[in-house]
């Protein structure tokens, strides 16, 4: 690598960056693994209401998870900026604005699940209501999340493809972290525009996810690297 030694604001941003895609890698695990994923039942609107209704707090711990991922990722912008403006403003500006694009559409994914919480907190609802309109609004909502976080990562995959990019040319990141988000581009691409033009193929699509797991998982091992390397690179 070029020899480079960062600003203390680099620095800075390089910790904050590093830190807020961490705390969303744990947070988006509690939110799709343990709470709200777990209670989901896929075209089941019945045993999926059942599941939330019985368990309303472990819900509620899932909106604030996805509440936690979307300030992080406003704050992962920031710093991912600063810490790349050096390579080239324009771009690095550019992978920002991407995504807090892809925040904000995310925040209108969790108005989805504000419907559900609301829901679920009306009055106790009868057989009647679990296993009829409730149920099906319940999961109308759901669904309706999950297709908008999945369309806003398509737009998380171009500013992820910027920021490999940027690693790339920057001389100051190892260029295996560029390499890794450019494939990760493309499987953020091909699974979520799959989903948005041909939604009968999210089984095949699955089987894309589990290919590009690894490199789908670039961002996180930047965000390590960012915290143990990155807030220490001197001039050599």
């Amino acid at each position: 690598m070029k020899p480079y030694i960062l600003s203390d604001k680099q620095r800075k941003a390089a910790l904050a960056a590093g830190i807020a895609i961490l705390v969303m890698t744990i947070a988006a695990t509690v939110a799709n693994d343990f709470t709200i994923g777990n209670l989901v039942v896929e075209k089941n609107p019945t045993e999926t209401l059942k599941n939330i209704l019985a368990s309303k707090t472990i819900f509620n711990v899932g909106i604030l998870s996805w509440l936690i991922i979307l300030v992080s990722d406003v704050v992962a912008a920031w710093g991912l900026y600063i810490f790349f403006k050096p390579v080239s403003k324009d771009l690095s500006l550019m992978a920002a604005w991407f995504r807090l694009i892809y925040a904000a559409m995310l925040a209108a994914a969790i108005y989805n699940l504000v419907y559900v919480h609301i829901l679920i907190h009306q009055a106790v609802p009868s057989a009647a209501d679990i296993s009829g309109q409730l149920g099906r609004d319940v999961l109308f909502y759901l669904d309706a999340f999950d297709a908008t976080w999945s369309v806003s990562l398509i737009v998380f995959g171009i500013h992820v493809l910027l920021i490999g990019y940027l690693a790339l040319k920057s001389g100051y990141v190892p260029k295996i972290f560029g390499i890794i988000l450019i494939i990760a581009f493309v499987g953020y691409a091909t699974i979520h525009i799959s989903n948005l033009v041909f939604p009968d193929s999210k089984d095949a699509m699955k089987i894309v996810a589990w290919i590009f797991l690894f490199p789908m998982l670039g961002e996180v091992a930047l965000g390590i690297w960012l915290l143990i390397k990155g807030v220490k690179i001197s001039k050599a």
